[in-house]
């Protein structure tokens, strides 16, 4: 990792740090990489340390996945629950992807059920649409195949299939993060360590147990295989073959990290960021640079093909990004030539013309393409950083939600009472000081100095050296530790990876060379003893502080308990017309369509332009608007029925200006309900709050509504059959028929 090297026929009479450290490195007895055997290396030591490895990276794997399916029965009792309870509890969009899987399993064929995902008309009333090509629910399809196919349908449900497969990925989660430490360190106790943190800062690193159907839980095992395999394909000393081998698991483990997220994009621009800033600093050759960007190009370009063509892949920023920095890397040949301070002011040229292609070929793609499906993402970070309209509807309901607020200090706070945020901060610091004096001397090295991996010096004194693969890794937890600091739902990229960097400055054998030698301390002995140790005593540590609480956690039990929805449900179910058409918000029409199969006029997918214009018009429901216009509304779309839910009329989880009924004054331009302030332009509304007076069953409503459900949560109103109108006033209702 690092190297400090003192130039030849410079003075001194101590021998250069870097003579210890090399003389560190070479001694190979300490160093037990789990590809270390793919290198010929067949002694017995190699194999018994490369297998107790691979055995404990499983172990950890199989004990976090035991772990979180143990959290999730306790927590819902979910194994002796009826079924329509266990529906109720995939909430919110949790639900929506679950009744895909649902719908493959119940179709009278695999093809039958393809063709109906494809030519779907439940999830949006009026409306035929591709599934497959809208939403990233190939996951579903391919476990509903999978489950028909086996022969394990007489000892095994569906859901649990399911479930299970899901609390499995948390295995491959943990083993990746372990390989990662691993291959960082050389040690596969900085694996276990690693393993260990992401189970004790479950809270912080996933919450798989209670949205298991999340994009995010199928995604993040994948993306941490994707950097394990970037890792290791930017160590030094790889064959051609096993480069060829990383090359396609990147883009194997890339592809399922994009298929299975919606805001695939998004991660890999920051991804493409970290290479691209690696690549100005001259960390990576050009063949690295190149092959990294193409594995992500031809991921996203497998799944567009995959998602029939689905236009928001081509408009994203991440390809128009990676399209122009090879291109102006390409025309820019001269670019690392020069002194520092003219590399300095080519790179800052250099970064302005990428920049500013980028948002060239960007715009031009979206208007050729007439692409507007995530204009609510940019809307979302303009008011998140006071850089547009604060009253925009789309922006607000993420702004308002605590997900996509700033990371709360009582996330460090947790990270540190598992020792975990001291070390990976003395790491950060360590790794961070090092790569500005490697990058410093890479930009001052003169033409012809050396190949990136190389990092040979030509000046006086001593130079420092980061290996590649720690670069890379050094960039991607500080970019995506941004990330999680601006949005708190990032977080769960952020501090699975930081336990794997953790784990390496604990059990690294280059930063403690440089501890020690700073100490004047350092020797062979004490240093395997301090890299062993260590470890070991922090695992012993964390045993004696948390074994405890984990026995005690998982003592605890629950049961699931909503008898309010289960009585709707149940309602639905029997009393309506299986091609009946309900309103109401997006995150209970989910379990609608879950539990009763019935259609939709809006739902929580939120990545469609029209279909978000849908929903603010839906939600006028809770919203001053008059019986009339809400009646056009919900007839426009196709109700039958609305669902009001008291949770959302009379909220108070929200802080006034952040409650759904705010947000729609807001938009509506009127004044907001409750004491404080409003600003000078909004006025009192003409009408009533809807949702409010709607129960009253005053006469102008009920020619339009008739009450069929209600109980102490919810109240289900049929939307009449308007009658024709007579010659009398418009504004009067008229009869139903």
């Amino acid at each position: 990792m690092t190297a400090l090297r003192q130039r030849k026929g410079s003075k001194g009479k101590e021998p250069p740090l870097g003579a210890e450290f090399q003389s560190q490195q070479s001694n190979c007895c300490t160093d037990h990489h789990p590809e270390k055997i793919l290198h010929g290396d067949w002694s017995w030591g190699a194999i018994i340390w490369t297998s107790v490895g691979w055995s404990v990276s499983v172990g950890l794997g199989l004990l976090c996945c035991i772990y979180m399916a143990t959290l999730h029965e306790n927590d819902l009792w979910f194994s002796n629950i009826k079924e329509v309870e266990r529906e109720i509890s995939f909430r919110t969009e949790c639900g929506l992807y679950y009744s895909y899987y649902k719908q493959m399993l119940q179709a009278p064929s695999i093809q039958e059920g393809l063709s109906d995902l494809i030519h779907d008309n439940l999830t949006e009333s009026k409306r035929t649409i591709n599934l497959l090509q809208r939403m990233n629910i190939y996951q579903e399809v391919f476990l509903s195949v999978l489950y028909r196919l086996l022969p394990i349908q007489l000892y095994l449900e569906p859901v649990y299939f399911y479930i299970y497969t899901v609390f499995s990925l948390q295995a491959v989660y943990v083993i990746a993060l372990y390989l990662t430490a691993w291959l960082l360190s050389g040690s596969w106790l900085a694996g276990t360590l690693a393993g260990v943190w992401y189970i004790l800062n479950r809270v912080d690193t996933t919450r798989v147990e209670f949205t298991i159907s999340l994009r995010e839980n199928w995604s993040l095992p994948f993306l941490a295989l994707q950097v394990t395999a970037v890792t290791c394909y930017l160590r030094p000393q790889l064959t051609a073959l096993q480069q060829k081998v990383m090359v396609w698991l990147m883009y194997m483990t890339t592809l399922c990290f994009c298929l299975t997220w919606q805001f695939n994009q998004f991660i890999l621009l920051v991804q493409a960021l970290i290479i691209y800033a690696l690549d100005c600093v001259d960390f990576l050759t050009t063949t690295q640079v190149t092959t990294l960007y193409l594995v992500q190009v031809s991921s996203l370009l497998s799944v567009w093909l995959l998602q029939f063509c689905n236009s928001m892949i081509l408009g994203s920023l991440v390809l128009s990004f990676i399209v122009a920095a090879l291109f102006i890397k390409h025309c820019q040949s001269g670019l690392k030539t020069g002194s520092l301070l003219v590399r300095l002011g080519k790179l800052l040229l250099h970064s302005a013309l990428v920049l500013l292609l980028t948002v060239t070929i960007n715009y031009l793609a979206k208007k050729a393409l007439q692409l507007r499906s995530d204009e609510h993402i940019f809307k979302f970070i303009k008011s998140k950083f006071a850089l547009g309209p604060t009253r925009d509807f789309d922006a607000n309901l993420y702004l308002c939600e605590e997900a996509f607020g700033l990371l709360p200090l009582d996330t460090l706070e947790r990270l540190a009472g598992t020792l975990l945020l001291y070390p990976y901060i003395l790491t950060l610091l360590l790794l961070s000081g090092v790569f500005a004096l490697a990058a410093l001397h890479n930009l001052s090295r003169p033409k012809g100095g050396g190949s990136a991996e190389e990092k040979k010096g030509a000046a006086d004194g001593r130079v420092v050296a980061l290996r590649p693969d720690v670069a890379y890794n050094l960039l991607h937890t500080l970019f995506y530790g941004l990330l999680a600091f601006s949005t708190m739902r990032m977080k769960y990229i952020w501090t699975g990876h930081m336990c794997a960097v953790a784990a390496y400055g604990v059990c690294g054998k280059e930063l403690w060379t440089m501890l020690l030698s700073t100490l004047n301390c350092n020797s062979k002995v004490l240093l395997r003893l301090v890299r062993h140790a260590v470890p070991l005593l922090m695992i012993g540590c964390l045993y004696y502080k948390f074994w405890p609480k984990l026995m005690e956690e998982l003592s605890e039990l629950r049961e699931f308990y909503d008898p309010d929805t289960v009585e709707l449900m149940t309602w639905i179910s029997t009393k309506t017309p299986k091609r009946a058409v309900f309103a109401g918000s997006m995150q209970l029409l989910a379990g609608i369509k879950l539990c009763t199969g019935r259609v939709l006029t809006n739902h929580p997918h939120y990545e469609d332009k029209d279909l978000r214009e849908r929903t603010k018009q839906v939600y006028q429901v809770y919203a001053r608007q008059s019986p009339e216009e809400v009646y056009d509304i919900l007839r426009a779309v196709g109700a039958d029925y609305v669902v009001l839910e008291n949770s959302i009329c009379y909220e108070r989880r929200h802080r006034r200006g952040c409650r759904l009924r705010d947000l729609l004054d807001l938009a509506n331009g009127h004044i907001m309900d409750g004491p404080g302030e409003n600003d000078p332009d909004l006025v009192p509304a003409s009408h009533p709050r809807f949702c409010e007076a709607v129960k009253t069953d005053t006469a102008v409503y009920s020619a339009l509504f008739t009450r069929t459900f209600q109980n102490k949560t919810f109240h289900v109103y049929r939307v009449k059959k308007k009658r024709k109108k007579s010659g009398k006033s418009t504004s009067e209702p008229s009869a139903t028929q």
